[in-house]
């Protein structure tokens, strides 16, 4: 996967690096490093920003931090340093492994991420919500990305009394799925605790198209959403959190 056509020694040094993992986009590196990594664990892909550009993404707990580094003919940016060579770049983690977070804390370079490894479909079809803050100073060059299962959207919902359909504002945060009136308002309708959730799954037993359902023990839940897409979206990332409530008990 060359990524540079008039670089090729440029290529042969990333391509030879075990924890380049080229074209994986911002929220797969999310989800494989909050799925599968641990505390410290990292990787380096292409940035969208264009050639040249590249991100490196760390796990810090139950988030994951990204940070700019950028190839320039005399080598590597990363932050206020420069490194003449990718080993350079790569001996700077091993001696000097610490970044600060926005909190104030410190974050850890602990084990690289290989590329050469399985990854569920679940990366492709999960959307999460980020934030890069950019700036001046160290601090500013860390992002803040929210946990991973973060989402959000219209889907338009079954009622419990009056069996009529009802478009709602739905948020997903945790091990809470609320849904709202709609976007502008503050107080949720309700809130569904997914630790009481037995399955989510494709629902046809509706005459309506792109519709899923939650099961809890005194309800099952029939949602809409706009498109199949949307649908599975949703269905995977609460099927992500509930394989890792599972998990915990």
């Amino acid at each position: 996967m060359s990524y540079y056509s008039d670089t090729p020694s440029v290529d042969d040094e990333l391509e030879s690096l075990g924890w380049y993992h080229f074209d994986l986009s911002r929220h797969a590196a999310e989800a494989l490093l909050l799925s599968n990594g641990k505390d410290g664990s990292y990787l380096l892909r292409n940035s969208h920003e264009g050639p040249g550009s590249f991100a490196l993404s760390v796990r810090a707990k139950d988030s994951v931090k990204h940070f700019h580094v950028t190839r320039k003919s005399s080598g590597y940016a990363f932050g206020f340093n420069e490194f003449a060579s990718l080993q350079d770049f790569v001996s700077h983690f091993a001696n000097q492994p610490l970044l600060g977070s926005e909190t104030g804390t410190l974050i850890v370079l602990k084990c690289p991420y290989p590329w050469r490894v399985e990854e569920p479909s679940i990366y492709e079809s999960v959307r999460v919500h980020t934030a890069m803050q950019t700036g001046r100073t160290e601090s500013d060059l860390v992002a803040n990305a929210p946990s991973f299962g973060t989402k959000e959207g219209y889907l338009v919902k079954l009622g419990a009394v009056v069996k009529n359909w009802k478009q709602r504002w739905f948020t997903l945060n945790r091990n809470e799925l609320k849904y709202f009136k709609d976007k502008m308002f503050d107080e949720p309708i309700r809130t569904l605790d997914l630790t009481a959730c037995s399955a989510v799954q494709f629902d046809y037993s509706k005459d309506r198209v792109n519709c899923f359902c939650l099961v809890f023990p005194e309800r099952t839940f029939y949602l809409c959403a706009k498109s199949g897409v949307e649908a599975d979206e949703w269905i995977k990332i609460i099927r992500w959190k509930l394989s890792h409530i599972r998990k915990e008990r």
